[in-house]
């Protein structure tokens, strides 16, 4: 193996009061990736463009060198689910989310508080499926609060999300209403789309409302989870560039999907099931399960792959919660079990180590933001030099400024 690439994704932040004015990475102990990071070069890299607030599935796309119009997270998500797909079928992103009612149509939150257990979801989800509709159609729920949706057929991609937030200025604005999808162009099959689509949401809604476990939820002072945001409306299955003789270690429907239409060699786990409402107990299980099973991977593999690619997805969740000490937590996790197996792992095998993340998701902010993300190259031989891998030494590292696009072949993992 030549090079080892761990995303941890969401990690740029901004400094925060609760770590006396510093990031969660700068106060982090962190003694593995400081190993690391005293042997590295750094710099900060804009995941898609300057000033360009990416989601996650624009991050990862652009940083393997693919063109944002070559695809759309509904395709990609659906793949990582395991839904076969026709050209035509529409495949969106889907978040069991908590409004008032229908009538004021206010959203209450985007994800039903983060407590909506994986056995509620995969009921309300059966639910859901016995609704009548003039095409078929599946929903399937994946991890926590996600899910997919597919609708059969020959439909539009060209119509808009219903979802609330939208980015603008590093900050989330969020619309006071919730809305209906739209036709994005005057064609005939983009409004057609968007009447199937608009009918299927108010009749999930219907059925989430008054089902027993919503009703349960409202009793033990819960966020019911009672209506559906779709995004990432996709009919074209995505042409991405291909990645022979890498190994992907990814667990969330967008990263394995992407993984897959790449060509990497994907494994994954099943990501640990949501049975109480705390969501980080959750979490923290699922990220040690995540980098016991990298580490495993990347023995096994070593003589067979030239490259790795890890991502981490729980670093991302605290900075939506606004929770930088449960970021600063989620980093030293990772730092005691997969930092510290690379230290060992990587030197002797003269293995290339590059972390960095997909986008920055500052606490304060509780969003993606445009902010660069630090990205650090470790080879074996370098000079030893006291550096912490954090937001502020990447900006002056001698990496520079660094474009998505161009990540691969600054590291040295493209030729």
């Amino acid at each position: 193996m030549k090079g080892i690439l761990v995303i941890l994704d969401g990690i740029g932040d901004l400094p925060s009061p609760l770590l006396g004015d510093k990031t969660p990475l700068e106060v982090a102990e962190t003694p593995n990736l400081d190993f690391l990071a005293a042997r590295s070069e750094m710099g900060y890299m804009y995941t898609v463009r300057p000033g360009f607030i990416p989601e996650s599935d624009e991050a990862i796309v652009s940083l393997f060198g693919n063109d944002l119009l070559s695809s759309t997270r509904g395709q990609l998500e659906a793949k990582g689910a395991g839904i076969k797909l026709k050209r035509g079928d529409l495949a969106l992103r889907t978040n069991f989310a908590t409004i008032d009612s229908v009538q004021n149509g206010n959203i209450i939150d985007r994800r039903a508080g983060r407590t909506l257990t994986t056995k509620e979801a995969e009921i309300l989800a059966k639910e859901i499926n016995k609704i009548p509709l003039s095409c078929k159609f599946i929903f399937q729920p994946t991890i926590q609060h996600r899910g997919v949706l597919v609708l059969r057929g020959g439909f539009s991609d060209n119509i808009s999300s219903n979802d609330i937030s939208y980015y603008s200025e590093g900050k989330v604005k969020e619309s006071k209403k919730t809305i209906l999808c739209k036709p994005l162009d005057d064609d005939e099959n983009s409004q057609y789309t968007t009447n199937i689509l608009n009918e299927f949401l108010i009749k999930s809604h219907e059925v989430l409302d008054k089902h027993p476990i919503n009703q349960e939820r409202r009793k033990k002072g819960l966020m019911s989870a009672n209506y559906l945001l779709v995004r990432g409306a996709g009919i074209e299955i995505p042409n991405l560039k291909i990645y022979k003789k890498w190994l992907s270690v990814s667990y969330m429907p967008l990263e394995i999907g992407f993984s897959k239409l790449c060509g990497m060699d994907t494994y994954s786990f099943d990501y640990p099931k949501l049975e109480k409402m705390d969501v980080y107990e959750n979490l923290y299980e699922g990220l040690r399960k995540a980098c016991d099973f990298s580490i495993k991977m990347l023995k096994r593999n070593q003589d067979k792959d030239d490259y790795a690619y890890i991502h981490i997805k729980e670093t991302d969740v605290p900075g939506h919660d606004n929770k930088p000490l449960e970021k600063k937590m989620m980093i030293e996790e990772v730092d005691k079990t997969l930092f510290k197996f690379l230290r060992k792992f990587a030197p002797p095998n003269e293995i290339k180590i590059v972390v960095t993340g997909d986008h920055s998701t500052p606490c304060r902010l509780k969003s993606h933001s445009a902010d660069p993300v630090p990205v650090m190259l470790f080879r074996t031989g370098a000079i030893p030099h006291e550096k912490k891998f954090c937001e502020q030494n990447a900006k002056k590292g001698v990496l520079g400024r660094i474009l998505g696009e161009e990540f691969l072949r600054k590291i040295g993992f493209l030729r």
